[in-house]
């Protein structure tokens, strides 16, 4: 017996919830959980159904594309790790969440590697023995490191890529290697403060509430589809600095939030929104 994951995405169409369980049951698979919604605005509908049995996935697949309407996705999609490799620059307190998380087995995710611009996190990396490249931008153009970053990521063939903390705007051409398998943590609770030093804006502007940002990548900086979202209040004693102290564990957590989403097959990308089922 195996436990896989089916996700569908498709225009809505009256009985594609029969439709598709029939499929199952017609399978002999069982279904563990199933949850779907559809976007009131698009008509798109979306379904993640985890199931249980003997798989031939071939032929499932043939049936279910007979069976939805035309403009459909589907993936099934096993229970196996997600395989990341994290990207990082001087700061420690994702990449060491993530570490930790991975270490204790609550977030299944297979550490690849770590790549950074600055060599300060390979101590850490390295003691739970994850391999660490230190690839410097200092001394080359930004395509020379990118390219440079790629020979390196693309011998361990993520699933997706990590910014814990890797404060490089990313060109065009390298996002469009891994399409929505960019995930970043952004120091505020977008779409306010886009850029660079959002806790010293979030100071200027005199907030009450600060938060972080986990989303995909894209060309548009910090815009992208997001993921996971949370805050923290703060008044106005807290000075910037203090600000980024409290903000460290808003982003740790977020982020670890997002990757479990993530490795769950719980996220869809709904043009530049989400849907999390």
């Amino acid at each position: 017996m195996e436990r896989k994951t089916l996700l569908i995405e498709c225009p809505d169409a009256q009985g594609l919830i029969a439709q598709i369980t029939n499929i199952c049951y017609k399978h002999q698979l069982n279904i563990i959980r199933n949850t779907e919604y559809v976007d009131p605005v698009t008509s798109r509908f979306y379904m993640r159904t985890e199931l249980e049995g003997y798989f031939n996935d071939q032929t499932l697949l043939f049936d279910l594309d007979r069976a939805l309407p035309q403009g459909s996705e589907r993936r099934l999609v096993g229970r196996g790790k997600k395989r990341v490799v994290i990207l990082v620059t001087k700061e420690s307190h994702c990449l060491g969440d993530i570490l930790m998380k991975v270490f204790d087995g609550s977030l299944e995710l297979d550490i690849a590697a770590v790549v950074g611009n600055h060599a300060d996190l390979q101590t850490l990396a390295t003691r739970f023995d994850i391999p660490f490249h230190h690839i410097d931008h200092t001394t080359v153009s930004r395509e020379q490191h990118e390219q440079l970053l790629l020979v390196q990521i693309e011998q361990y063939n993520p699933d997706y890529l990590v910014l814990a903390k890797f404060m490089r705007v990313l060109s065009p051409a390298f996002v469009a290697r891994f399409p929505h398998r960019i995930i970043n943590i952004h120091h505020s609770f977008l779409p306010a403060f886009i850029g660079a030093k959002p806790y010293h804006q979030a100071f200027e502007r005199g907030v009450k509430i600060i938060g972080a940002t986990a989303h995909f990548v894209t060309n548009d900086l910090d815009e992208g589809p997001i993921i996971s979202q949370s805050v923290a209040n703060v008044d106005h004693t807290y000075s910037a600095l203090d600000m980024a102290k409290t903000g460290r564990d808003v982003e740790k957590n977020t982020l670890s939030q997002a990757l479990a989403l993530v490795v769950d097959d719980r996220v869809f990308v709904h043009g530049n929104k989400t849907v999390i089922l």
